[in-house]
């Protein structure tokens, strides 16, 4: 996903930019409206987050005149502002979500997911491949070079998370986020003890690994 900030501050974009590239985004950092508006009508991205108090520029007149120009790329607004009635102001502006500073970029992240879910109006897949790794949400089936894996549910929803993201480094947080539902205590062994089991069916009699631990950084699967 290629996402396009729009924020002044400097240090607050930083990070959210290095997030998003942890999480395996694309992010492009723009310091005020008119670079922002600029960048937005490439068209090159697939979720705009822009802060309402912007120099050059405010967030929400960079927002609604995109939507004037018939642009519809999922906008979600970040604001210190936040009384019902800024939200209200934010939306009716053309945003499709209001965040309110601060924030906790799990959140952050999770909500610019659902714009890019709504806005990509795309069949949702089935069935997803890696190499000769094959999995079928349908039947809930697993098959490797011809071969069927038997998984557990949760190895299942594991290997699932990994094929969506297939050639991405997909952090612990994220796994324990999104595989397990609920936040555990980072420095658990439950995502090792998981993915070491997981492995195990995946690779075992195969000459290709294809599950990777990227050190210092989480997992990745891809071919080869």
């Amino acid at each position: 996903m290629k996402i396009l900030v729009i924020e002044d501050d400097g240090e607050a974009a930083s990070f959210v930019k290095k997030a998003f590239a942890e999480a395996g985004h694309t992010a492009d950092v723009a310091p005020d409206g008119e670079t922002g508006f600029s960048l937005a009508q490439t068209g090159s991205y697939d979720v705009l987050v822009v802060d309402r108090m912007l120099p050059r520029r405010d967030g929400l007149s960079v927002i609604s005149e995109l939507r004037a120009s018939g642009d519809t790329t999922p906008a979600l607004v970040l604001s210190a502002l936040g009384e019902v009635d800024d939200r209200v102001t934010g939306l009716r502006a053309g945003g499709d979500d209001y965040l309110t500073k601060p924030y906790a970029f799990s959140e952050l992240l999770a909500r610019v997911e659902v714009l890019k879910r709504r806005g990509g109006a795309k069949e949702i897949e089935t069935v997803y491949r890696v190499g000769d790794l094959e999995l079928d949400r349908l039947s809930h089936s697993v098959r490797r070079g011809g071969q069927d894996i038997t998984l557990q549910p949760r190895e299942f929803r594991l290997l699932e998370y990994l094929m969506r993201h297939a050639g991405q480094v997909v952090t612990r947080t994220m796994l324990l986020e999104n595989v397990w539902d609920y936040h555990f205590d980072p420095q658990t062994n439950v995502i090792d003890v998981h993915i070491s089991r997981l492995r195990g069916k995946i690779e075992r009699g195969f000459e290709t690994p294809v599950l990777h631990t990227v050190r210092g950084a989480g997992y990745m699967l891809k071919a080869g």
